[in-house]
């Protein structure tokens, strides 16, 4: 990692990297099928902090390749400041508004010392609700915010994303065992799940250290994954 931040932030101008593999497509089906038949009773849709009681969430935030695209980013020291598994059920209303992921109720996340890493665990693509990103929105810096809490996930909804078309944004289908990667500023969101399939992802946010400014001092602490520091 160089050591001056460029004015485009740690991924460049457009503020998101594609591509990142942290499993083989095999496996990361069969994660989601398992997952699928864990939640399926209650309908599950979010369940915060994974990383934390799953093992399979603790290695995965832990994957080597993402792992090294992440210290690429903010350097060899990280700790995950927060998980969301996310589960979008077949033909049920649930779309996550406009939002960045860096800035929330709890905390707020330094862009040059952190970055948001969205897995791919089943297959995520237009038409199950897959993200889309204005890419470069980075640029406009964190936006005011109002707190929005669902189903035990707080994250803060961008007040002023509004008026995008499908001209301005991007959509970022993946195939599973991928993952994409956004600065903590950049504005995106995901639409409801219409097809017939579960959509499964997993929301983290690595920091390096000094990378969080904290607002609620309830707020768990980093779950350090290398280096020193913390």
């Amino acid at each position: 990692m160089t050591s001056v931040t460029s004015a485009d932030g740690i991924l460049g101008r457009r503020g998101l990297r594609t591509g990142v593999e942290w499993s083989a497509p095999a496996a990361a089906y069969a994660r989601a099928a398992q997952l699928v038949a864990e939640h399926r009773a209650r309908h599950q849709e979010i369940v915060r902090n994974p990383h934390l009681s799953a093992e399979w969430a603790r290695a995965t935030v832990r994957a080597p390749q993402l792992l090294a695209a992440v210290q690429d980013a903010i350097g060899p020291a990280v700790a995950v400041e927060n998980t969301f598994l996310v589960v979008k059920w077949p033909h049920r209303a649930f779309e996550i508004p406009w939002h960045q992921d860096g800035i929330d109720a709890r905390v707020e996340l330094d862009p040059d010392r952190s970055v948001s890493a969205w897995l791919a665990i089943s297959d995520a693509t237009l038409d199950n609700g897959c993200v889309h990103a204005v890419a470069g929105s980075h640029h406009f810096g964190y936006l005011p915010f109002s707190s929005e809490a669902e189903n035990g996930a707080d994250r803060g909804r961008a007040d002023q994303a509004t008026g995008f078309t499908a001209d301005t944004t991007t959509a970022l289908p993946l195939r599973a065992g991928t993952a994409l990667l956004m600065d903590s500023r950049l504005l995106h969101r995901s639409g409801t799940n219409t097809s017939d399939g579960a959509r499964v992802g997993l929301n983290v946010r690595y920091v390096a250290p000094g990378g969080i400014r904290r607002r609620d001092h309830q707020s768990p602490s980093p779950d350090p994954v290398t280096g020193t520091g913390w």
